[in-house]
């Protein structure tokens, strides 16, 4: 079974990382949604995918040197279309009320963004609040930083954890070496790269960000655990067509 992994929500229809786009993502029946995690210079954690909030906001500056409630005063969905100027900059607790105010019963994936800047205690924040109560959907952990998935595994020993990487080959050496990591979510190069040696990997394979019916085929025929994509919705339906339709 193909997972479908929302990447930041529904982020092809809706502006990334935001309410509205993980409630399109509920709504397209994804089975797994992943946001982004970053802690604001007050300790808040903040769903956003970069360490500044140019791109998506009004705002300039990096998200480690503003409070929440600078955070909460930018504007996160006029960038994408103005039907959604006054979308704001959610917070991780903010997200997971919706998902249970709408019934998911899915997967949340969190990555810890901690690649370019180890927030101090990123961890043991976002599990503190993970662990606070028993939540209708399950949650797992990915990171570029296999240092943040040591952290989170002494914090959460049972949570399932999944390195991500471009295209290195030493990043998947370092996932096999650590018996807590389920998988790796790889470029889709690293995949079409090494297609032959793929089914000996005892590792799970989420790919992305894959949004092309070609690529979905390849992904289906080659049995990955999911495909990550903007466009959850559409690419359930590609991975319908390729299983009605098998590649020869």
């Amino acid at each position: 079974m193909t997972q479908i992994v929302a990447h930041r929500g529904a982020s092809g229809s809706r502006p990334e990382n935001t309410l509205p786009s993980f409630a399109e993502a509920v709504r397209a029946d994804s089975d797994v949604i992943e946001l982004d995690v970053h802690l604001s210079k007050d300790g808040h954690l903040i769903v956003m995918h970069d360490e500044d909030v140019e791109r998506t906001t009004n705002g300039k500056g990096l998200i480690r040197e503003k409070s929440l409630a600078e955070i909460k005063k930018l504007n996160a969905g006029s960038w994408f279309s103005e039907s959604y100027q006054n979308t704001k900059v959610p917070t991780l607790k903010e997200v997971l009320d919706l998902l249970v105010m709408r019934n998911f019963r899915g997967v949340l994936l969190i990555e810890l963004k901690t690649d370019h800047y180890h927030y101090p205690e990123i961890e043991m924040k976002t599990a503190t609040l993970m662990t606070s109560r028993l939540w209708p959907f399950k949650h797992w952990y990915c990171s570029f930083n296999i240092y943040s998935l040591d952290i989170i595994h002494k914090l959460e020993p049972d949570t399932q954890l999944d390195l991500i990487l471009s295209t290195s080959d030493k990043k998947v050496l370092q996932a096999l070496d650590r018996p807590y990591i389920e998988g790796i979510h790889p470029k889709i190069d690293w995949v079409l790269k090494n297609k032959a040696t793929l089914p000996d990997l005892p590792l799970a394979v989420r790919p992305w960000t894959i949004d092309d019916e070609t690529l979905v085929k390849e992904c289906v025929a080659l049995n990955t655990a999911g495909i990550i994509t903007n466009f959850p919705e559409k690419v359930q339906q590609y991975v319908k067509n390729a299983r009605n339709k098998p590649n020869k």
